[in-house]
Formats: C-alpha cells, sequence, structure tokens
C-alpha cells in the first residue's frame, strides 16, 4: 500500500499525504497505480463534469470542470508543460534548454502553451456529448499509463524526479498496467479505439519533440505528456467516429 500512497500524493492533492520515509525510486516503484490514480482523478472529474453541466451553461460548465481537474492534480502536469514549452520551443542549444526548463519563471511560450491547453480543454468539456463523459476519465488514466513507456527513452537530465522515477519502475509494470486504460478503451467501443490511437499519435510526437530537442526525457517531458494527451483524448470524443 506504500506505492499506491505514493502514487496518489505524488499525482493528486487528496489527502493522502507522501510516506515519511520516502526512498530513491519510491516514484518509480509507484507507477504500477498510476493508471489506476488517473482513473480515480478522472472518476471524480467526471462527476463534477455531470453535476456542473445541470447548474450551468456548456462553456461555463467545461471552465469550472478543468478548474476541478487541475485542483485535484495541484496543476502538476501543467508545470511541466510549460517548463517543456519554454525549454523545447524556441532557440537554443541542447542544453541551454534544459537551463531553460529548470529556470522557475515563466517564459512566453510556456504561458502561450498553457493558455491554449486550458482553451482546448475547456472547449472540449463544454462540448462534450454526455454520452461520451467516461472519455474524461480514459484521458486521465491513459496519459498517465504513457509515462510508463516514456521512460524507456534515455535521460536528458540524470537528476530530479524523472531520473528518480526511472530508477524505481520496473520494465514489466509497463504491460501488466495497460489493462486498465486499454480495458476501458475496449469498453467504450470505436471511439475508445480511436481515442487510444489518437493517445498514440500524441505521445509520439511530444518524445519526438523531447529527443530531437534535448535528446532523451525529463519529468517536465512526462508532464508535458500527461496534459498534451489529456487534450487530444478529450477532442478525440468531441469531433471523432460516433
Amino acid at each position: 500500500m506504500r506505492n499506491l500512497r505514493t502514487a496518489f500524493g505524488l499525482l493528486t492533492t487528496l489527502p493522502v499525504g507522501l510516506p515519511e520515509d520516502w526512498l530513491p525510486g519510491d516514484s518509480g516503484r509507484a507507477g504500477v497505480w498510476y493508471p489506476l490514480v488517473g482513473m480515480v482523478i478522472g472518476g471524480l472529474v467526471w462527476l463534477a463534469w455531470r453535476v456542473l453541466n445541470l447548474c450551468f451553461p456548456p462553456f461555463m460548465a467545461g471552465a469550472l470542470t478543468l478548474l476541478v481537474w487541475v485542483v485535484i492534480t495541484g496543476g502538476l502536469h501543467l508545470d511541466g508543460l510549460a517548463d517543456c514549452c519554454d525549454g523545447l520551443l524556441g532557440s537554443a542549444m541542447p542544453e541551454r534548454r534544459l537551463e531553460i526548463m529548470k529556470d522557475p519563471h515563466l517564459g512566453v511560450f510556456g504561458g502561450i502553451g498553457l493558455i491554449l491547453t486550458f482553451l482546448v480543454k475547456a472547449v472540449a468539456l463544454s462540448l462534450l456529448p454526455s454520452s461520451s463523459g467516461w472519455g474524461i476519465i480514459l484521458a486521465a488514466a491513459i496519459s498517465r499509463w504513457f509515462i510508463l513507456p516514456a521512460s524507456l527513452l534515455p535521460l536528458a537530465n540524470p537528476d530530479g524526479m524523472g531520473a528518480d522515477f526511472v530508477s524505481g519502475l520496473r520494465r514489466g509494470t509497463i504491460f501488466v498496467t495497460a489493462i486498465l486504460p486499454l480495458g476501458l478503451a475496449f469498453l467504450l467501443g470505436l471511439p475508445g479505439l480511436f481515442a487510444v490511437l489518437a493517445a498514440l499519435a500524441a505521445a509520439v510526437a511530444v518524445l519526438g519533440l523531447a529527443w530531437n530537442r534535448i535528446k532523451g526525457v525529463t519529468g517536465d517531458v512526462f508532464g508535458m505528456l500527461v496534459e498534451v494527451i489529456e487534450g487530444v483524448v478529450l477532442l478525440s470524443f468531441v469531433f471523432g467516429v460516433k
């Protein structure tokens, strides 16, 4: 249960807390629970989305649902997204890109990335049909699962949370943990399978960008991966196959 508590403590603001005796690699060992935690996050967001749509017009309900989403996750992955936008999208050498990504200050590219992400998610949530609400749960679960296979890529930074995650993750869990998001996608039928393909395409794009710019992954890249996949999966349920 230690690893489950660690997963909830890292990925959510729920009153679980992290183990006091933190050990190197704990974040990676907790990776086996990441998709399940994602499903819990998605379930809470889905519940909020259902209730808010009963009380407010669609766009306001979508925006407020996104606010709930950010509160539940503490904006953890948004920080990685902003850092990656600042470091990966500008013009610089790989070493300088990593320095920019470590800088706590928000740059222009980071600010634009956050605004676009908020808009895409808010619009997607406002347009999401009531019959496709479970897509929220799939988006939260499969995006966190993709962190696991992404960790197989070389590390661009030997320090930080990304390195801690990679050091503790057992590769076998990548396949075992895929059961949850893929099983949910199967239950959702053709839209679910289309969402998986969309998530895969988004993952390839993000990881390809990271490889091209810094020759590997970091904890920030994992954060960007989660945010981009969540947005793409939501859009797939809005504009994809019916």
